[in-house]
This record gives structure tokens, sequence and C-alpha cells, in this order.
């Protein structure tokens, strides 16, 4: 089995948005068997409020990437912030483990820390707050002890607010916030930085004191798709139209 790896991240997947889950069908057969893992950096979904909440849908999802990893990839996933109620079981009817946020991974070129990103917009008080409540395992406990419909009523609730507040936010507070890439980087004591969330792709150049670093943004799955790609010859950031 190759080495080559494979990083995507922010698919946002729901019943309105065929098109992606095809898109990621697509991306799938294209890569299957030359590849040796897959890793998905967060928001694989739009919203899910428990393994629990079987659809159509997630169950398709699950059946597609598991013959993925039958064919011989390792699957990894990440919480993102709309998917952080995401288990165990469902990774596991993926062929895929959970993998903690923020962690170092080994790549054809070298080690790399990954992470969604969230927890980075420092700047976003207001969301970080939101994030740190929401990511107890005593308020994790309690809402996925409510009915479903309870928790699709709450869910729609907060993806409405959240729509309100971000139209309201500027830019720059929405992206992550410099000093705590600095920060991340120094506490790892990585070069190689990989997230998502913010769907602003691109590779950062930084400069750490007297070391380099980089700094990778996957971008959302929308009008195209995003991949990184690492191999023995390096990383590379790539699109592709949906």
């Amino acid at each position: 089995m190759s080495s080559r790896i494979l990083l995507i991240s922010d698919l946002h997947l729901e019943q309105g948005r065929p098109d992606i889950t095809a898109a990621l069908y697509a991306f799938l057969e294209r890569n299957t068997a030359t590849c040796g893992a897959l890793y998905i950096l967060g928001d694989l979904f739009e919203v899910w409020i428990g393994d629990d909440d079987v659809s159509e849908l997630s169950t398709a999802v699950a059946n597609a990437l598991n013959s993925f990893h039958e064919a011989g990839a390792d699957i990894f996933i990440l919480h993102g912030n709309r998917d952080f109620l995401l288990g165990a079981s469902y990774a596991a009817s993926c062929g895929a483990t959970l993998m903690d946020d923020s962690t170092v991974i080994d790549t054809p070129s070298g080690p790399a820390l990954v992470l969604h990103g969230d927890d980075l917009c420092t700047d976003d008080i207001e969301y970080i707050e939101f994030r740190n409540t929401v990511r107890q395992e005593s308020w994790q406990q309690d809402f996925l002890s409510k009915t479903l419909s309870e928790r699709r009523a709450f869910a729609d609730q907060a993806r409405q607010q959240s729509q309100q507040a971000t139209s309201t936010k500027e830019n720059a507070i929405m992206d992550v916030n410099a000093a705590s890439v600095e920060q991340r980087l120094r506490e790892t004591e990585q070069k190689l930085m990989i997230h998502g969330h913010t769907h602003r792709p691109q590779v950062h150049e930084l400069e750490l004191g007297e070391n380099k670093a980089q700094r990778v943004v996957l971008g959302d799955w929308d009008s195209h798709g995003w991949f990184a790609e690492i191999d023995e010859k390096g990383l590379r950031l790539e699109k592709f139209p949906l």
C-alpha cells in the first residue's frame, strides 16, 4: 500500500447538497487502493446530533468510507464545530478511528500537527465560550439524553443563531489568531500545521524565530472540493470542481 496520505475537511454533508456527497464518493473512488491513510479534519457533516440519529445519508457515507478502508487505507476522523458529537460507534461503521483534536501524525514528509482549527479562533470570544461549554462531557451526556426531536430543535436554533452572529462579525475575528497558531506550534514543537474550519484555503509560510513553519488551510467543499496530499515529494493543496 502506498504511503501517500490525503486530508480533507469541511464537507458539511447534508441532504440538501447531494452534489457534495456525490463528489465525496467520486473522490474516494479515484483514490481507492492508492493511499495509506485518509484524515477527515472535522465537519464531515453539517450537523450531528448523535450516532442514534440514523439516516440514509449517514448510512451511505459510512458504507462508502468503510469500503475505502477495506481497500487498504486507514481512516481517521477529528471532530469539527458542526459534528463534535460524532461518536465511536459511527466512526467504527466507517472503518475509521476517532482522533483527538490537535494531534501530531506521521506523514511521508515528516510529522504534522492536524486539527480542525476552531479553537485557534481566539478573537471570537463568544464562539470560544460556546465551544468550551459544548465540549464538556457533562453537557454532551445531558444533550444526548434528550429525544431526537428535542436535539433537532436545539440544533436548528443553534444553527440560526450562528448564522446571525456570523453575519455581524468582522472577517478577521472569525479567522485564526496568529499568536495562538505560533503558541500551538511551539508547544507541540512542530513545523507543519494542517487545519480546516475557516474556509480560507491557503499555504501560509511562517517565521518562528530562526525556524520556518507552514500552516496549511484546507478549503470547504462547496463549488470545489479541496484536499491536501502528502507523499515523499512533499505536500500539495489541491482542488477540483464539484
